[in-house]
């Protein structure tokens, strides 16, 4: 099975105040599954994970029911305020939704860095951990230390690295990027998703992500390497076959299989929905 580990839904009218601003043209509309699916139908992908873009409960409670309605979306990403009162149980809560496999906090819009590292968050980690649920880890390349420290802290909870951490590609920046990547993706817990790098070139092109895309094959190797396509922020870089494109000539064909898929069905817990789907 193919799947897109990475991808989005919105509603414009939902999104006042919120990004996407309207000169960003290309993603300033409505996207829904009716959008999607011919590009995953061309590209022979059968599955996506449905990531969250605002955190309020109502964006997580619209990507669930957009999940029931539409078999291809295999997985939900929402959010919750983690370090709520009643985090436990408004993860509990979530969980109950057999579709909700991970949350995601918006770490790169936070103001403290280090926003990660609070203790305060230990009771809802441990509700995901109990509840099995994966966090999805949206950051740059200035949060990558306090994610280390986060992760070792909790070698229990299954953490994944979105778009490889925002590396400067636009300014060709890799080398703390990467030694700092290097010390994460030595913790069995960490995963990386290879997407969201073409947006980060800045228009250098496929030929600038390259040598990014390759370190992250690099330092997690291919049983810890999610492919993923970000659309429809994609959209502001490029497009779906291109994208793809490109990460099937990076990754050999002998890792295709997991990287293009069953990885992300072993980190978001899909192998049971496939069972049943092929069922």
């Amino acid at each position: 099975m193919r799947i897109d580990a990475h991808q989005h839904f919105w509603r414009i009218a939902d999104r006042a105040g919120q990004w996407p601003p309207p000169d960003l043209a290309p993603i300033y509309r409505d996207f829904g599954p009716e959008d999607l699916a011919p590009l995953l139908a061309a590209a022979g992908i059968e599955g996506t994970v449905l990531v969250q873009t605002m955190e309020r409960e109502a964006d997580t409670a619209y990507m669930l029911d957009l999940a029931a309605r539409h078999p291809f979306i295999r997985a939900v990403v929402g959010w919750t305020d983690m370090k709520a009162p009643d985090a436990e149980g408004a993860i509990a809560r979530l969980a109950t939704h057999p579709r909700l496999k991970g949350l995601r906090p918006m770490l790169q819009d936070i103001a403290e860095d280090d926003w990660i590292t609070d203790p305060a968050l230990a009771p809802a980690v441990g509700a995901m951990i109990a509840h099995d649920l994966a966090f999805d880890a949206l950051v740059l390349p200035r949060h990558l230390r306090p994610l280390f420290a986060f992760a070792a802290r909790h070698p229990a909870l299954r953490i994944v690295i979105d778009h490889g951490a925002k590396p400067l590609i636009g300014e060709g920046r890799i080398s703390r990027w990467r030694a700092d990547l290097a010390a994460l993706a030595a913790l069995p817990n960490v995963w990386c998703k290879l997407s969201g790098l073409l947006t980060e070139a800045d228009g250098r092109g496929p030929a600038a992500v390259r040598p990014y895309a390759e370190t992250l094959l690099d330092l997690f190797g291919p049983a810890r390497l999610i492919f993923g396509s970000d659309w429809p922020v994609l959209r502001l870089a490029g497009d779906y076959a291109g994208w793809l494109a490109l990460c099937r000539d990076i990754v050999p064909a002998a890792h295709h299989d997991a990287v293009f898929g069953a990885n992300a069905a072993r980190f978001y817990r899909l192998d049971g929905d496939a069972l049943a789907a092929a069922n």
